[in-house]
């Protein structure tokens, strides 16, 4: 027998797929912004956060970032280092978030898009 939710947490439950829908709903733009900072940095520095990326990104939205960065593990592009760093962001309160890097595909698509980039400036 399942236990029937309270009104709260079916409050609660519809706020949360609200806000999973929003994320999804997210621009590609967007997304590629997030995937652009995420190869740059990893190419500049050994790891990151999402921290970091909140100093270098504008606003995104609630929790973009977070699914993007799922996304690139989910992908192969980044790894955790199994380390955590206190978030920065106010409304987090200071939680563990994972510290990062590009993997060694990651590097290589950072670098094909660089080598790119810097084909259509010459």
């Amino acid at each position: 027998m399942t236990r029937r939710l309270s009104v709260a947490e079916r409050h609660a439950a519809d706020e949360k797929n609200l806000t999973l829908a929003e994320i999804a709903a997210q621009s590609k733009w967007s997304q590629f912004l997030v995937e652009q900072a995420v190869y740059a940095y990893g190419l500049a520095n050994d790891t990151f956060s999402a921290n970091d990326m909140r100093d270098v990104l504008p606003e995104l939205g609630h929790g973009f970032v977070g699914a993007a960065f799922s996304a690139l593990r989910g992908g192969g592009v980044i790894v955790t280092t199994g380390r955590l760093v206190p978030s920065t962001s106010p409304a987090t309160k200071g939680h563990g978030i994972h510290v990062w890097r590009l993997t060694a595909k990651g590097h290589a698509i950072a670098a094909e898009r660089r080598a790119a980039r810097a084909e259509r400036a010459a």
